[in-house]
């Protein structure tokens, strides 16, 4: 197991700032995500953890070594990648052999790691069969033995679930992740999918345009967003653009297309403001309401889609601003037609305040 710290870490290619300045540490045994939209930097990151790439500067350390002129076959970690990349003219027991082979160990011993690796991944059996006799989820199985068996100090894993299919993928995650915790591995993880990085990281590092933006919980990126990007990359999220018309007695009064919203801040230094709600937090209601725990703004059904578990409303609140409102265990009588007028219920402490201009969190 190893810790891994990353000092003012910047790459560029032609035309194009990768990286600017990432500086984390990333903790001995932790399943570490790097999650953003395609060409946000994560897997230039991921590449230049494993020596694939070379830093334009800044440092990498594993354990307390800084391993900046290590080349990447040295430098004792495992990839995963998103093709698979397993060897098509080799059989299941000689892909997850190779890095041991590499590695010199006696005929023995490689057996019984292969064995173990196998059995760890749920392939036992399988070892004499080739990769066009597999399917995707065992393909990428194989890959996933391959980095373990050599017993790396950090695994790395490049959106290693993204060619499978949807039910797959769920249990696929399930695996790598108990995987992960009972061999203890430090994992960096790279995904562009939210919700699997809600439910596989420790930690979550979102990135956009090369820069780390927020690291956290998966709890505290859901529920404690630092700037309008972490908030609507990861999951839904409503946004509300207002004046700030009066502040005191722990609130704030927004005027949000001439109906007042009350936030739970006490004092906001700007005239305009952007107010964000998650869609779970929000109810429709057909009388407006307002206190001290609760405001609404009026507005139209626009859409209803039913998926099971919920229904999600879209909700036209006027001069272009729609809410996503979620109404989870519906019964039959919840299905409102679209063209009904309501009222959304938007709860006072649900609301998050960001500046306009920034973006940033207030």
């Amino acid at each position: 197991m190893a810790s891994i710290v990353l000092e003012g870490i910047s790459k560029t290619f032609p035309g194009v700032k990768a990286l600017i300045d990432v500086n984390q540490k990333i903790e001995t045994g932790d399943f570490f995500t790097l999650l953003g939209p395609s060409g946000c930097g994560k897997t230039t990151l991921l590449r230049t953890i494993a020596g694939f790439y070379r830093q334009d500067s800044g440092h990498i350390s594993v354990s307390d070594q800084i391993i900046d002129d290590i080349p990447a076959y040295k430098r004792d970690t495992g990839m995963v990648f998103q093709n698979y990349a397993v060897f098509p003219h080799m059989t299941v027991y000689e892909n997850v052999a190779f890095g041991l082979k590499t590695r010199k160990l006696g005929a023995e011993e490689t057996r019984i790691k292969v064995a173990n690796a196998l059995a760890q991944v749920q392939l036992t059996g399988y070892e004499t069969r080739t990769p066009d006799q597999l399917s995707g989820g065992q393909q990428q199985r194989v890959g996933l033995a391959r980095a373990m068996v050599i017993e790396p100090k950090v695994l790395l894993m490049d959106e290693p679930l993204s060619n499978l299919d949807a039910k797959l993928r769920v249990d696929m995650r399930d695996e790598i992740r108990n995987m992960q915790k009972q061999l203890g591995i430090t994992t960096i993880y790279v995904t562009h999918d939210q919700e699997e990085a809600l439910a596989i990281s420790d930690k979550i590092a979102v990135m956009s345009g090369g820069v780390i933006q927020q690291v956290g919980t998966p709890w505290e990126i859901y529920k404690n967003p630092v700037n309008t990007f972490v908030a609507s990359f990861v999951g839904d999220m409503n946004f509300l653009e207002g004046d700030v018309i009066d502040s005191g007695d722990n609130s704030v009064v927004i005027m949000v297309n001439n109906h007042k919203i009350r936030t739970a801040d006490s004092d906001i230094p700007l005239k305009k403001i952007s107010l964000a709600v998650r869609p779970e937090n929000l109810s429709i209601v057909k009388e407006e309401i307002s206190n001290n725990d609760f405001s609404s703004l009026p507005g139209v059904i626009e859409k209803s889609s039913f998926v099971g578990s919920l229904i999600r409303y879209t909700v036209n609140c006027g001069d272009n601003q729609k809410l996503i409102v979620e109404r989870h265990k519906p019964q039959s009588e919840a299905l409102m037609p679209t063209g009904t007028s309501v009222f959304v219920k938007i709860p006072v402490d649900a609301i998050l305040n960001f500046d306009k201009d920034t973006g940033v969190r207030i």
